[in-house]
This record gives C-alpha cells, sequence and structure tokens, in this order.
C-alpha cells in the first residue's frame, strides 16, 4: 500500500505541503483569525455554547464559575482561604498640583488650559484618600465584567459618573497609540515639543528608567515662565502643564514621581486637545488599574484615585462621606464632599460592605445636577474604551439601575479585542451612536426613582455566578471559630447569603413604619421565611421597591451611623368592634388634681377593717421611693 502523505492522499507521487484548508481540518482546536471588519466588535458573542465548559465552584466564591474563570487569582478567594493583605498603597498627586498653580502672570497658559476642557482637573483632586476604603473596593471588582461585586448585584463606574464628577470631556477622538514608545523616541519628542537639549532629555529618561520624566523635573524647568516669556517659551511651558496635570490625575502611575512622556503627544497641537475623549481614556486606565490591583501580590493603586473615592461618595453617602456645605452644582462633583481618613479598618469596612442592604444606595445621586450638566447619551455606550495600549469593555446592561431601570440578568460579558487593532476601535468608537443600549435592551424604568429594583430571577442568577461576601464567617470580628482548621464551605456561603437576603426583605417592613397594609407584612414574611428555607430562590429579587433615600440633595454633617441598628416598630393594634349604644349617660371623666395640690383623703369605709398601726405604709416623695414605719 502506497504510503500515506501528510497532504492526506496515498500515492507515490513526491511529497508537499499541505494547503491551508487541509491544515485546518486537522486542529481539533484553533483561534480564530481576527477579521478586518470594524463591526466585528460590535456583536460579541454572549450566549452560552452547550459544548462550553462549565467551571465548578470555588471556596466562598461563584458557584458556576462561567463569568468569573480568573476567581482562584482573585484577592476575595485569598481572603475566603485565611490569607490577608495590607490595605493598598494609592498614588495621589492632589498636593503637588498646588505647587504648580496657574495666576494672573500666566493667563496665556490659563486660557488654553480652560480651551482644553481640562481645566476642572486643576481643582477637583482630593488631597486625602482613605486606603481601607478603596482597598475594600477593589476587593470586590471583577476583571471579566469590570463591575464591582455587591451583595445585591453589580455597579460600576459609568462614563455619566466620570461626566459628572470631573466635568471633562467624555465624547471626541479616542486616545490610542500604535504601539509602545522607545526610550530614543521619548528624548527626541522632549527636544522637539518642549525645547529641551538632548542631554537634558537624555539624562531625564535615564533617571527614570523608562520614557518618563519626573513631574520634579517638569515644574522646575517650565513653573518660572509668565505671560513676559517669549511665544515659543510659553507653548512649551503650556505642554509641560498640561502633561504635568494628566501625570498627577487621569494617568497617574504606579512609580509615584514620574509620568509616560508619550502623553505629550497628545499635545502636539494645543488647539486640538479638547477634541479628545479625556474621560473614556481615564476609564479605561482606572479599570485597568483596578484589575491590577485585586491580584493578591499587588500592593499598590494607580490611576485617578480621586474619581473613585468620589464615585463611593456619591453612591453610599451614608457611608463614609462628609458634605461640603458650601458647594454649588455649577462646580464638579468631586467638590461635593470633604474627603477625610477613616479611623476604621480593612476588616471593619469589608465587613460593612457585606452587610449592605440594596436601600443604603444612592442610584441616582445626580438629580440635582442634571440642570447643570445633563446626562451624556454615550453613557449608554456599549463596547470597549481605549487608553493608549489599554482596551477595556464597557458594560452598561449590568448596571442598568444607576440608570434607573430595572436591572435584568445581563448578556455574557465580551472579551476586548487586542490593542493591536486600535484601528478597528477607533472606528467603532467613532461611531458610538450605533451602538448605544436599545429601548429593548433597557427594559422598564424603576417604578420609584432610585429603587434599585431587579427582574425576580436576577438574585438567583446572582449568586451561581459571583461571591457577594468576602470576609468568611470565621474570620469575623467577634468570631471564635479557627479559619485554619476549619475552611468555609458552599453551604456556610449559601446560608449567610440567605440570612443577609432575608433581613433585607425584613427591614423593608420595618422601616416602612405602622401605615403599611397586612398584605405588605405578610408578603414580606412569607418572603423571608422562603428565602431561609431556600424553598423560593426568586424570592429575593428586591421586586417590592422600597422608597429611594433622598441621596440627590446634600446630607446634613451629621450623617448617622452607616449600620444603625434597626428601631422596634410596634405592631397595628387589633380592631375591636364598638359596644352596641346605651340610654345611660356617658360616664364623667374627672381630670386629675394639679400636681401643686394634694388630693383627698378617701372616705373611711365603716364596714372595713381598721388598719394595722403597726403595718409600714409607702410614701414617694419628689419620685424616691422611701419607707416609713
Amino acid at each position: 500500500m502506497p504510503p500515506r502523505t501528510r497532504g492526506g492522499y496515498t500515492s507515490s507521487a513526491p511529497r508537499r505541503r499541505p494547503t491551508g484548508s487541509e491544515r485546518r481540518r486537522r486542529v481539533q482546536l484553533r483561534e480564530v483569525e481576527p477579521t478586518t471588519d470594524p463591526d466585528s466588535v460590535e456583536h460579541p458573542q454572549h450566549d452560552r455554547d452547550e459544548h462550553e465548559e462549565v467551571f465548578e465552584g470555588a471556596p466562598g466564591g461563584p458557584i458556576d464559575r462561567c463569568i468569573l474563570r480568573s476567581f482562584d487569582k482573585h484577592i476575595a478567594a485569598k481572603i475566603w482561604l485565611g490569607e490577608d493583605r495590607a490595605p493598598l498603597k494609592l498614588v495621589n498627586h492632589g498636593a503637588k498640583l498646588q505647587l504648580w498653580e496657574l495666576d494672573m502672570e500666566r493667563s496665556r497658559i490659563y486660557e488654553t488650559v480652560h480651551r482644553s476642557g481640562l481645566a476642572s482637573l486643576t481643582s477637583c483632586s482630593h488631597r486625602v484618600a482613605s486606603r481601607p476604603m478603596l482597598s475594600a473596593f477593589c476587593e470586590r471588582w471583577q476583571p471579566e465584567t469590570t463591575t464591582f461585586h455587591m451583595p445585591f448585584g453589580e455597579m460600576t463606574i459609568t462614563l455619566d459618573n466620570v461626566a459628572s464628577i470631573l466635568h471633562i470631556p467624555v465624547t471626541g477622538s479616542m486616545i490610542s497609540f500604535s504601539q509602545p514608545l522607545h526610550v530614543d523616541d521619548a528624548n527626541a519628542l522632549l527636544v522637539e515639543l518642549l525645547g529641551t537639549t538632548d542631554v537634558e532629555a537624555s539624562r531625564e529618561t535615564e533617571q527614570c528608567r523608562s520614557p518618563s520624566v519626573r513631574l520634579l523635573w517638569l515644574r522646575d524647568h517650565f513653573s518660572t515662565i509668565t505671560d513676559a516669556s517669549s511665544d515659543d517659551d510659553v507653548v512649551f511651558a503650556t505642554r509641560a502643564f498640561l502633561l504635568h496635570l494628566v501625570g498627577c490625575t487621569l494617568f497617574a502611575d504606579k512609580s509615584a514621581t514620574s509620568v509616560a512622556v508619550v502623553y505629550l503627544e497628545l499635545f502636539r497641537d494645543l488647539s486640538m486637545v479638547g477634541s479628545y475623549a479625556w474621560g473614556a481614556a481615564c476609564l479605561a486606565y482606572l479599570y485597568r488599574q483596578l484589575t491590577t490591583a485585586t491580584r493578591f501580590e499587588v500592593r499598590q493603586l494607580g490611576g485617578y484615585v480621586t474619581l473613585l473615592q468620589a464615585w463611593i461618595y456619591e453612591h453610599f453617602p451614608e457611608m463614609f462621606s462628609s458634605p461640603d456645605m458650601s458647594y454649588t452644582e455649577s462646580r464638579p462633583r468631586a467638590l461635593r464632599w470633604r474627603p477625610h481618613v477613616i479611623p476604621d479598618s480593612l476588616q471593619s469596612v469589608r465587613e460593612r460592605l457585606d452587610r449592605l442592604q440594596i436601600s443604603e444606595v444612592c442610584w441616582e445621586p445626580y438629580e440635582d445636577h442634571r440642570a447643570e450638566h445633563p446626562f451624556p447619551d454615550i453613557a449608554w455606550y456599549s463596547g470597549c474604551i481605549k487608553c493608549g495600549q489599554v482596551v477595556e469593555p464597557y458594560h452598561p446592561e449590568r448596571v442598568l439601575r444607576q440608570f434607573g431601570y430595572i436591572q435584568t440578568i445581563p448578556p455574557r460579558p465580551f472579551t476586548p479585542p487586542r490593542p493591536d487593532r486600535s484601528i478597528l476601535l477607533v472606528q467603532y468608537w467613532e461611531r458610538w451612536t450605533d451602538h448605544l443600549l436599545t429601548d429593548q435592551s433597557r427594559g422598564r424604568r424603576c417604578l420609584y426613582s432610585g429603587s434599585g429594583e431587579s427582574v425576580p430571577e436576577y438574585m438567583a442568577w446572582y449568586d451561581r455566578i459571583s461571591h457577594r461576601i468576602v470576609q468568611p464567617p470565621q474570620l469575623r470580628s467577634g468570631s471564635t471559630t479557627d479559619a485554619r482548621s476549619s475552611l468555609p464551605s458552599h453551604a456556610a456561603s449559601t446560608s449567610d447569603t440567605r440570612i443577609a437576603r432575608a433581613l433585607t426583605s425584613l427591614r423593608h417592613v420595618i422601616s416602612g413604619g405602622r401605615d403599611q397594609s397586612a398584605d405588605y407584612f405578610w408578603g414580606a414574611l412569607n418572603e423571608a421565611h422562603g428565602i431561609l428555607s431556600g424553598s423560593d430562590e426568586t424570592s429575593a429579587s428586591h421586586s417590592t421597591p422600597s422608597p429611594a433615600p433622598a441621596c440627590h440633595s446634600t446630607p446634613s454633617p451629621a450623617t448617622r451611623p452607616f449600620f444603625s441598628p434597626p428601631t422596634f416598630v410596634y405592631p397595628p393594634r387589633a380592631s375591636v368592634d364598638p359596644p352596641p349604644p346605651s340610654d345611660d349617660p356617658p360616664p364623667l371623666i374627672v381630670p386629675p388634681p394639679p400636681a401643686s395640690v394634694a388630693p383627698p383623703a378617701p372616705t373611711a369605709d365603716p364596714s372595713a377593717p381598721a388598719p394595722d398601726s403597726t403595718a409600714s405604709t409607702t410614701v414617694y416623695v419628689h419620685s424616691k421611693r422611701k419607707k416609713k414605719t
């Protein structure tokens, strides 16, 4: 029999190389080649294939890991197994911005910065950031969905949050770089756009050991230039100031002292600086920094921490926020709060987030801000956002409650394409109006504004694919169980989440007061019973709307504790039928005598036995009990 060749033929002819179709037939699993159609990013594969692998659950994590596939490497998985880490170090340059201020002598630089749309960044940065609070939220960030997984569902930082908190443009050209910048190219860019010499540029990049420059070096060389300087020097100083500004805010990296020179290319034409989507780029960069911080070995968080901290203040106003009573709605919402360092530990904040109730979230915090800053339609954009080589998915369909809509089960999150497909991503972003969520995808609006409703089957689905509790019961404050000897199981996690859901249902009744109907009380008790018994998995959907918290108004400085014990409410009195009518006159009601007049002594009954003179009597003098023998 003739030998079989590699091409699949049985022939004595000379061997030849197989064709592409023949090679593909022999490959069982092959990566799909990228297509040149820009619309390929538009329709990601959300539905699960029937032959797709279903991952088993992890301790303390999702039961079905078809969504959170990398949960084993997540910091929440390590915490559940008894390992922990200290609060993250934060990169915050709020104090450094005040070292280079634009006064009247630098009005020409300020005018250019104002036209760029980045002027608000000079004043809205927080000088203080809370490490325990931000670290606890980083533990709830999931890279696959780019959302925070809270006990009641998903939340995230949207483009609407960026526009309202920072007042920077979220529409415009995508910030994209074809490839990383080499050190030699960085030196040439410094000479061309900042007017430095080759020796100065080379010395600075060598000191940074990367294509970057120090923030201190920018201040020392360009902060002394005023309007009296030459036109070229003013242009150089303007570019240096903008590079210093974005390095301290939007693109703060973990070096904590330098900024990448590649951003200097964005300031080549100063008249085009305002045409970039700075807010989208800032959000993509922060998404990536949060993703990196979810790894157990990471000890530092980069990105614009003011944006993250202000977002927490806006949606959780009763938690750690301290409002500024002099704030006006014409200013960025980041200035609405007075940041401060909380005295709580990381474990304390983690446990408070585990007990967080859906009624304690402010879902729509910008109602009073819409008159000055309308809602941007691009916040409904569903696709990818980009910042240089960073590409991250943006999923508004996973956080519909933040837009005032009832949350439904979202489609599968899509994997972002490779950064080298920048042309396709740019084309997709430029047509963002074609990629907004449709009215059908948005669904129905909530019955009450900011109630945070969801469909009945949402919470049962969320219980399976997410981790709702970060701190294991064995390691909570006051627990005597040793977590190293008895690790929690899925049963413990399920019981804990059921208790939390049942308490949420009962809290709605307790906070509603006595003026509620009996059917409302019975429905809440029945719902709690179904949750605890496990007979009704769909009962914990929070479908019963509760009054929304007054989160859009400025709260008082003396805010109540976030997790105050519930106040006991007496049950309504039972209805009693009135007595039958009678012809007798109503009884005479004698008012009590004044406190200063002693009541008359009762008339002695002759038939009653005489009192024992030896017995002790009790008298009350000034509400104090004394005995008189």
